[in-house]
């Protein structure tokens, strides 16, 4: 029998992972929970134009407005995944109560979303299912309510229990599930060497250009220390990193990620944190950066630096929280 699913947060990745269940899953199986686009999904569903599965690919799922509404459909059925898909931003009530109606002793709870240390609170409220922590690299954006641009030949899950475990049973199960419907994913023992890797990019560029409106390229012609003052950060980073247990994340791995900036032309690319803030949305300003700064503190890791960006895009966080009240 094909799994149940529900996809809580449906923007450009939640979209585009729905889209890639719907290449194996019946829709009726896929419940999507939609906020902000739920007008146009419930209407159209979903459209997708992808660089590597094709232009206007449209498909129908079952859209909802709440968790709550998704498990009423039928209480008789369990869903077998339910896919985190969201912002990892601080609510009330938070992201792991508000799955709580569609959670059963048997359904593996999927985290598809950025930073570190975001798995404890899904562990502590339920410890008896499987959690699995993601990794994900595929450029894809809603470039209007339910439509999703996917303008790259870049898609990837990296895929771990949490926490580490060498049973990769779970993994492996919801692996299979994607990669018979075409996509590309790896499983891993410990995915959390992935996270840092990829946060040594995230923790870095996603404040640094939210604060200067600028993107990655433009930032890096800025000033003639722009490329070094970045390197200097992302080494802050690693060395959190290696203080809690990932010696590989190096210099090597920092001049690697810094490289790949420095290659690119004008403008550059745009990371989620200043596309946020262009548009006056709360960032993920926790789960990339302060979980980093947390951390430090309590591995006794000095970074000035990244101390520094951290108080100053929280202080422009909170700017825009305080916009909307």
């Amino acid at each position: 029998m094909a799994p149940r699913i529900l996809i809580f947060g449906t923007g450009g990745i939640g979209i585009a992972y729905a889209y890639i269940f719907s290449r194996v899953i019946p829709t009726s199986h896929l419940i999507t929970v939609c906020r902000s686009n739920y007008e146009a999904a419930s209407k159209n569903g979903f459209t997708i134009n992808s660089a590597i599965w094709g232009e206007n690919l449209k498909f129908i799922p079952v859209v909802v407005r709440s968790v709550s509404e998704g498990a009423e459909l039928d209480p008789s059925q369990h869903f077998d995944y339910v896919i985190i898909c969201s912002k990892a931003l601080p609510t009330s009530p938070s992201t792991p109560k508000l799955i709580k109606p569609a959670i059963s002793p048997s359904t593996t709870i999927v985290l598809i979303q950025n930073g570190i240390a975001i798995e404890e609170p899904y562990a502590k409220l339920y410890p008896e299912n499987p959690l699995l922590s993601t990794v994900v690299y595929f450029p894809a954006n809603q470039t209007s309510p339910g439509v999703v641009l996917h303008s790259e030949k870049t898609e990837m899950l990296h895929i771990g229990a949490y926490p580490a475990s060498s049973n990769t049973d779970s993994a492996t199960k919801f692996a299979k599930i994607l990669t018979d419907a075409g996509a590309t994913t790896k499983v891993h023992a410990d995915v959390q060497f992935e996270r840092w890797s990829k946060l040594v990019v995230n923790a870095s560029w996603n404040p640094i250009c939210a604060l200067t409106r600028s993107r990655d390229a433009q930032f890096l012609h800025s000033s003639p220390d722009a490329t070094e003052f970045v390197k200097d950060v992302m080494l802050e980073i690693a060395a959190v990193a290696n203080a809690c247990g990932y010696p590989d994340i190096n210099v090597d791995l920092v001049a690697f990620q810094l490289n790949r900036a420095t290659a690119r032309k004008l403008p550059g690319v745009d990371p989620s944190m200043y596309v946020d803030a262009m548009h006056g949305r709360n960032m993920e300003v926790e789960a990339i950066v302060g979980n980093v700064i947390g951390l430090a503190k309590e591995k006794g890791v000095r970074t000035p630096l990244l101390r520094a960006i951290y108080m100053l895009v929280a202080g422009l966080d909170d700017s825009f929280t305080r916009e909307k009240q």
